[in-house]
């Protein structure tokens, strides 16, 4: 069955527009509730976090009053990392988790995902459950909603000192002391919790991004933007620089030299170091299609396997499950190390990090030179619509003309983005100028077959 309102990490899109409003919230809260209650998980809570965007807690007051006509309690925590409300969810025997949040993307945008009982992310048929019981009307449980909404408001310190206290014991005490660390928060949810930690940790902090107004999340800073960490970094002669997204379920680092590491060099630092001291569960690490080349031949070079999955890092926790897997995630900085946390967690994977740098007594700078990236290009076309691939007989043409003259020396990736109108391209080769030359015909193919605003 295929979904119609959610794509690869749950509902977004712009806030006020046909599925990012007050009415759908109500719809959707309802719909996964009853879902929940059916299932007969957890304590009948349905805890919900949310980001810094303004738009939030009108969305979070339609979304409580749709979980308590399905039955259920929903508790607010208030502003939380995705990861936070995870954990909570997990530690505290919920029955669901809720954050409201778009992530990376603008202010203008919101979204809504969700946690199961044991805080793992929903699967894709759990969310064509939820679907297809969407009710059609909302206005009974609308209509008797207070102004301050139906939510059960819980001071929102409670989840966040018992996220910090957890994430705290992940390091010695006072390991960090004598470290400087740029930190950007982008404006966003992890503002109030992975300074608390790497403070508590004995660093010193250099804040970034750290002063939400409601409209500024990941405006020109945070995980989207890591040059203004860099800049910060080398302006200040700090140790290294971490910066998240709005939600804090991801992140980027860049080294002492202001040279920014992708998720892809970051999984490919932590693989290493655990299969070298056997901790890299079946020796394996899962990545996804978007995933460079290079990490597989790292990692293979080192006596480890990789295993590609969809883009998401659901399918990449998916697969860590199936597989027994604990350390798996995506370029885009998604990192899942599920011997610590039950979804990806930006702040987990720069702690991992900073406890290779601490072992190893090696710099963020050394540590990088163990990936060597194939020649990577990317484009990203904003499109009037998605249609199936296999709908577009030209740019298949395309793609395998590039794969055929690549012969197995890189890879081709055309992919429409879950969450966005845009079709993501992708080509590695040997060098850049093959590189440039496949995304050229890949563009020329896709435009004259979709509309490319």
């Amino acid at each position: 069955m295929k979904r119609q309102y959610f794509g690869t990490d749950g509902v977004r899109g712009p806030y006020g527009g046909p599925v990012i409003n007050e009415t759908f919230a109500a719809r959707l809260g309802f719909a996964a509730a009853t879902r929940a209650r059916k299932a007969g998980q957890g304590d009948g809570r349905v805890l919900i976090g949310r980001d810094t965007r303004g738009s939030g807690q009108r969305l979070l007051h339609a979304l409580a009053a749709g979980i308590a006509a399905a039955g259920l309690r929903p508790v607010s925590l208030g502003i939380l990392p995705t990861p936070a409300v995870a954990r909570a969810v997990l530690t505290g025997g919920a029955s669901l988790g809720v954050v409201i949040t778009a992530s990376h993307n603008p202010a203008a945008d919101n979204g809504i995902k969700f946690f199961s009982a044991g805080g793992s992310k929903l699967v894709d048929e759990d969310e064509c459950e939820i679907e297809a019981l969407l009710p059609d009307d909302t206005s009974a449980f609308l209509a008797g909603m207070p102004a301050s909404g139906p939510a059960t408001l819980v001071a929102g310190e409670d989840g966040i000192m018992d996220y910090c206290a957890a994430l705290s014991r992940l390091l010695p005490v006072r390991s960090l002391a004598g470290w400087k660390i740029v930190l950007d928060t982008a404006n966003g949810a992890t503002c109030l919790t992975s300074a608390a930690v790497l403070r508590g940790l004995g660093a010193e902090v250099i804040p970034l991004g750290d002063r939400p107004d409601g409209a500024n999340i990941n405006a020109g800073v945070g995980s989207e933007h890591p040059e203004a960490m860099a800049a910060v970094v080398c302006a200040t002669g700090a140790r290294l620089g971490v910066a998240h997204d709005g939600d804090g379920d991801r992140c980027v680092l860049c080294d002492e030299t202001g040279a920014v590491l992708d998720g892809d060099e970051l999984l490919t630092i932590l693989a290493t170091h655990a299969l070298a001291r056997g901790r890299l569960a079946q020796n394996t690490l899962v990545i996804t299609v978007q995933s460079n080349l290079g990490v597989d031949r790292a990692v293979q070079a080192a006596g480890g396997r990789t295993l590609r999955t969809p883009v998401g890092d659901r399918y990449v926790l998916e697969q860590m499950r199936r597989t027994g897997a604990n350390l798996g995630g995506e370029s885009s900085g998604h990192i899942v190390c599920s011997d610590v946390s039950p979804t990806g967690d930006g702040l987990v994977a720069a702690l991992s990090i900073l406890g290779v740098m601490r072992e190893t007594g090696r710099p963020l700078s050394g540590l990088r030179r163990i990936l060597q990236k194939f020649p990577q290009g990317t484009r990203n076309l904003r499109v009037r619509e998605r249609r199936p691939l296999e709908e577009l007989p030209g740019l298949a043409a395309a793609i395998g003309s590039i794969e055929k003259r690549l012969a197995g020396r890189g890879r081709v990736l055309v992919r429409f983005s879950g969450t966005e109108a845009r079709l993501r391209l992708l080509v590695e080769a040997p060098d850049e100028t093959e590189t440039l030359r496949g995304l050229d015909e890949l563009e020329t193919a896709a435009r004259q077959e979709l509309a490319v605003l």
